[in-house]
Formats: structure tokens, sequence, C-alpha cells
């Protein structure tokens, strides 16, 4: 043993805790909103049995806290400094990872999408149309200033609500949630003008802006 191997072993939790897909999901997910495990399971589409043991191990690194509520306990991220570093090390292994990248562009494609800062520039532009396109419980937890909620499931339902003149800017959960780009291809496919928020509502947040609800 060399005489600074506890402080690193110590380190070595949070590596140890993130080293996972499961959790970094679920921390991705818990950063939107807090959940019960149930609505953690079924959100990031993972068994329960196995949401409820990585959490523990997320709690165990003290990246995720919990409350009661009658029967009923609630999960969320520990503070918002989890949320700033889980932005940091994304951005951090997208500029590392050519693998990565490219997993991105398999999963999401290749649509242009608007900047959180070019986005927050336009709130007040009558030609831009922000639409929220997650379930209407994660719409009313916090959402984009001035966005509409449209839950992917609606949209095609819905876009007679929706202006043919406008820019559609939709977005869902996070960096690397499909329900936005495919709510975009939707929307062109039907002649509407649209494109993705960049990192979607958590990209959002993490530059700081401010959420409405």
């Amino acid at each position: 043993m060399f005489p600074e191997e506890p402080i690193y072993a110590q380190l070595a939790r949070i590596g140890k805790a993130l080293a996972s897909p499961v959790r970094l999901r679920l921390l991705d997910v818990l950063d939107q909103r807090e959940r019960t495990v149930e609505e953690l399971a079924r959100a990031a589409g993972i068994p329960l049995k196995n949401t409820s043991a990585q959490l523990q191990q997320l709690r165990a690194a003290q990246l995720v806290t919990s409350r009661r509520e009658g029967t009923h306990v609630y999960y969320r991220l520990a503070d918002e400094g989890v949320s700033r570093f889980l932005g940091e090390f994304q951005a951090f292994a997208d500029g590392r990872l050519a693998d990565l990248r490219e997993a991105v562009r398999a999963r999401l494609g290749s649509l242009e999408g608007v900047t959180a800062e070019e986005l927050a520039a336009r709130l007040e532009d009558p030609g831009t149309v922000v639409v929220d396109v997650r379930s209407a419980a994660d719409y009313a937890a916090g959402h984009v200033p001035g966005a509409i909620s449209v839950p992917v499931d609606e949209l095609l339902s819905r876009l007679g609500e929706l202006p043919t003149d406008a820019e559609i800017v939709a977005y869902c959960g996070g960096p690397y949630c499909v329900v936005s780009p495919e709510a975009v291809r939707q929307l062109r496919e039907h002649g509407y003008d649209a494109r993705p928020l960049d990192g979607g509502l958590l990209g959002w947040r993490r530059t700081g802006k401010r959420l409405a609800r």
C-alpha cells in the first residue's frame, strides 16, 4: 500500500458509482425531477428490482438522497452540484470519445439543434414555438418558460394546435433522449419547420437557465 491509497480509495467510490450504464441512466432521469422507485424504473426503462439495487449504490456514494411521504419513498439527486458534475462529465467524455459521439449520432441522428443560448434569446419571438414532448407530469415539475406541453404520443393528433408559420423547437429530458429527435422528424414529415433543443431540458438547466412551473 502506498501512503495515499486511503485517499484515492475514497475518490474511487465516485468512479465506481459511475461505472455502470444503468446508474448513469438513473442519474440523468433523477436530474429531471424526483421520483419513487417505481416511477424511476418506468421512466428509465429498467426492471424495478435492478433499479432499487442500483439506487443503493448511488446513495452509498452520496450522489442521490431520498425522502419519505406516507408510504412512498422519493429519490432525487443529492444536490445541484451532482447535476453540474454530470453535465461536465458528459461534455468531457464527448470531447474524448469518438465512439460516444458515434453512438449518439446512431441513436439520435444528425439533426441540427438549437442551443440553450439561442433559444433563450428567442423566447419572446412569436416566430418561435417551444414544445415540451415529455409527459404532462414532467412538464408540471418544470419546463422551459413559455413552452407548451404536447406529449409525444399526442403529437400527431394535436398538430392543428401548432402554427405552420413558426419554427418549432421541441425538447425532451436530457442530452441522450430519443423522443425530441423523433418528434422533430414527425413534424418535418407534416410540413413543419422544426429543430430539437440541444441537451434537452437538462442542457437548458445546466447552463443556468430558469425553469417555469
